[in-house]
């Protein structure tokens, strides 16, 4: 090979290597040789999967004793049904953090836990008798927050509620509307479990890509933004004014219903913490996730492993719960202060989580906070 020749053999050969590394960095970069598969697997068979399972168990619940009322509207019947609505409304806080694969297709999420609920607009379906719960348009009169409204709110008693569903000129309108109601939450929260049972599970598993279309990637991005928007914002922020700097008492979660805002909290603040940790569903043994993730790739912040910050992060937000009220609408109303230092407390976490954390596993933030934080 003459000089020429091999000073044009290592210009090309540069030139591929070049190109080599830029394909990798557009698909995420190299594995970094931690088992992704194991960890998919972790979360769909031991996490997701049995969450699914247990809150479909209670939905069925909800849809069984919606018929028994809307057969026998009675005071006994309401209060049998507003426990499963209780326990359905708590369960589902173990799930709404899954929005990937049939749940964001079918918009899972928004269809069962749109609020404030519209109440002027589920009046008129039922003045109406004509609904579509299929319209974007209807996510904030279904879900578990129409059925806050119908079965909690509708009246200042339990007399005048059951009164409405036994004589009002509308009462068969009022029925029909709460057990479509029932009857969505439950065959939405089937179809998203049928659907991971049935081959979603191994797509799910099997993409262990690196690039944003991963699965790693794509379920850390609905966790983080779950966390940051729906968690803290929704729950807290939000009815607390922080954006606004007025307080709305009327966009607490479970307006309707006493004492339940902060029980639905608290269980999404478990929910993702023991997501965090890889913990299973009803169990105390855990499997891989971000606390073995950011382990194996040795991440220190301020000279602590930044698992242990984060999780003492999240017993420091459980902590502050412990003062809050039962019912935030009298917390917003009553001290609000409790409510704001509430989200400076999650917000703490958004930081390890959505910046750090993210930083420390080379993935990327693929979603847009405009809450103006």
């Amino acid at each position: 090979m003459t000089k020429p020749e091999k000073l044009l053999f290592i210009l090309f050969s540069a030139i591929l290597v070049i190109s080599c590394t830029t394909d990798d960095e557009e698909e995420g970069g190299p594995e970094t040789g931690f088992d992704r598969e194991a960890l998919l697997a972790n979360w769909a068979d031991n996490i997701i999967i049995p969450s699914f399972e247990n809150v479909t168990g209670a939905t069925l619940d909800l849809e069984e004793e919606t018929q028994k009322f809307t057969q026998e509207p009675t005071i006994a019947n309401l209060n049998a049904l507003r426990e499963s609505f209780k326990e359905g409304y708590i369960l589902f806080q173990t799930v709404s953090v899954f929005s990937i694969g049939k749940a964001e297709e079918i918009n899972y999420r928004a269809r069962l836990n749109t609020y404030p609920a519209d109440a002027s607009g589920i009046n008129a379906k039922i003045n109406s008798g004509e609904f579509n719960l299929e319209l974007p348009s209807s996510f904030d009169e279904q879900g578990f927050p129409a059925l806050d409204y119908l079965i909690n709110g509708l009246a200042d008693t339990d007399d005048e509620i059951v009164g409405i569903f036994n004589s009002d000129p509308n009462a068969e309108f009022y029925k029909n509307y709460l057990n479509e109601l029932s009857e969505n939450i439950n065959s939405l929260s089937r179809e998203v479990l049928i659907d991971w049972k049935s081959g979603y599970r191994d797509t799910f598993v099997s993409n262990t890509s690196s690039s944003r279309t991963g699965s790693v990637d794509r379920l850390t991005n609905e966790y983080i933004k779950y966390y940051e928007k729906f968690l803290r914002s929704g729950k807290i922020g939000i009815p607390s004014g922080i954006f606004t700097g007025n307080p709305v008492p009327e966009n607490v979660e479970a307006f309707y219903a006493d004492a339940l805002s902060k029980d639905l909290y608290l269980k999404a603040l478990e929910t993702v913490q023991n997501f965090f940790n890889g913990k299973h569903f009803n169990s105390s043994q855990n499997g891989l996730s971000f606390k073995h993730y950011l382990e194996y790739q040795n991440s220190i912040k301020g000279g602590e492993e930044l698992e242990d910050l984060i999780n003492a992060q999240f017993d420091a937000i459980r902590n502050q719960a412990t003062s809050l009220s039962p019912d935030f609408v009298q917390q917003v109303k009553s001290n609000n202060n409790m409510m704001l230092e509430a989200f400076d407390e999650l917000q703490k976490n958004v930081v390890l989580l959505k910046v750090d954390m993210m930083q420390a596993l080379s993935l990327s933030v693929d979603y847009v906070d405009s809450d103006g934080d």
